[in-house]
């Protein structure tokens, strides 16, 4: 059965959509508008300098949005490879009933991370969580799951029990708190807009909010264009 706290995050998002279905720029071929396919952070956050725009996905394994936005957002980052630094943070809610489940699957995540297998495994994680309905939110339930992929047990654990991924769900916790996260996925772009599938009018619309989010921040910011 669904906690309450996913099925507050699925209604809003639901009652979102219904009340704006014209919302997206895609529906209505308008560009994008503050206020309405994404918003300003109230406390916009630092990012590194760079040439390039960074962008943060908020998203949890076991949402059926994020999956949803997962090939979408491949695609986007495969064609913003020269000007974009996509950076994944999976969600953990602190206090919330789905707490230990989230910082199970975040330490799945940041295995992935320190091993340099996101971009290959990414996709394979959401289809065992949801179309094969695997816990991977324990260390070993993740290494048979990895081991399957062809992933070294060893390494695997290794990695799962380091500092450094230790360190980053605690980090992942807080980072919540800080941008104000309250619906999944939520793409934050150069620590200042953020987008969702309500503001953005779906799943489906986000790429284009982000597209016009890069191309704002590259015309403020000169420097960032042409480089590769």
């Amino acid at each position: 059965m669904k906690s309450i706290l996913r099925t507050t995050l699925l209604l809003a998002i639901a009652t979102g959509i219904a009340a704006s279905p014209v919302q997206a720029g895609a529906v209505t071929h308008q560009p994008p508008r503050e206020g309405s396919q994404y918003v300003r952070l109230d406390l916009p956050q630092p990012v590194r300098e760079s040439a390039r725009t960074e962008a943060l996905e908020f998203f949890w394994y076991d949402c059926g949005h994020s999956q949803a936005l997962e090939q979408p957002l491949q695609a986007w980052v495969e064609r913003h490879r020269d000007d974009v630094d996509l950076r994944r943070v999976p969600a953990i809610w602190q206090g919330s009933r789905e707490e230990r489940a989230q910082r199970g699957h975040a330490r799945l995540y940041y295995t992935l991370e320190r091993l340099g297998l996101v971009e290959r495994l990414q996709t394979s994680a959401f289809r065992a969580i949801h179309s094969s309905e695997q816990d991977l939110t324990t260390e070993d339930t993740t290494a048979d799951w990895a081991v399957r992929q062809g992933v070294d047990q060893q390494r695997w654990r290794e990695a799962y029990r380091s500092e450094e991924v230790v360190r980053a769900v605690d980090d992942a916790a807080a980072l919540f708190v800080r941008y104000g996260i309250n619906e999944l996925p939520t793409v934050v772009v150069q620590g200042e807009y953020r987008t969702s599938p309500t503001n953005a009018g779906g799943v489906e619309a986000m790429p284009e909010v982000m597209d016009h989010l890069v191309a704002q921040d590259q015309q403020r910011h000169p420097r960032k264009l042409h480089r590769h």
